[in-house]
């Protein structure tokens, strides 16, 4: 028989390439173990970055950490985004409101530490003076200062820190569970 080369092949060598070709069809349909974007081997990610002092920029951290959170795997109204992405939403409202000093960013950072099964999250502003306070739920009239009581409901821990040179760092930890079940 005369091949697409003009080549002539025998029975024996047709035998061969199907052969190959199966093995590597077989090869080809074990999918390999996924891994978000920005993932070690380990299954540890972070993202750092740096916004604005202003609601712009709280808001685009909670944006830029829910894409994040769908590189690694979680869907943004997953269980595990939606905590983050309020738990974030609040620690960046309250750096803009109450840790703002003009002319300083904020600073978040998310490590998602896979084998742990959860996400530390930390914000940093430049102001040690106002602290954060035990949560309290404020009287129903009040239209804000929920914020670190949503942070405490969501957190299995939480707490602050004084930032070195300048500020405070407020951090807090969330369970992760993948999507599917996986812990």
């Amino acid at each position: 028989m005369v091949g697409m080369t003009g080549k002539r092949t025998t029975t024996a060598e047709k035998a061969e390439q199907a052969e190959k070709a199966e093995q590597a069809d077989t090869r080809e349909t074990v999918p390999p173990v996924p891994r978000g974007f920005g993932l070690t081997a380990n299954g540890y990610g972070s993202l750092s970055r740096q916004f604005a002092s202003t609601p712009r920029g709280a808001r685009l951290a909670r944006r830029s950490v829910v894409r994040q959170m769908g590189h690694w795997g979680f869907g943004p109204m997953t269980d595990a985004t939606c905590a983050v992405a309020l738990v974030v939403a609040e620690l960046a409202a309250n750096a803009v409101c109450h840790g703002r000093l003009r002319g300083r960013n904020f600073h978040v950072w998310v490590d998602y530490e896979g084998p742990a099964s959860r996400f530390r999250i930390e914000v940093s502003d430049a102001v040690l003076g106002r602290t954060p306070e035990d949560p309290k739920l404020p009287p129903d009239d009040h239209e804000s200062g929920r914020g670190l009581f949503l942070v405490e409901c969501l957190a299995s821990r939480w707490g602050w820190e004084p930032r070195n040179p300048v500020g405070k760092t407020v951090w807090a930890e969330v369970a992760a569970v993948r999507p599917g079940g996986e812990g």
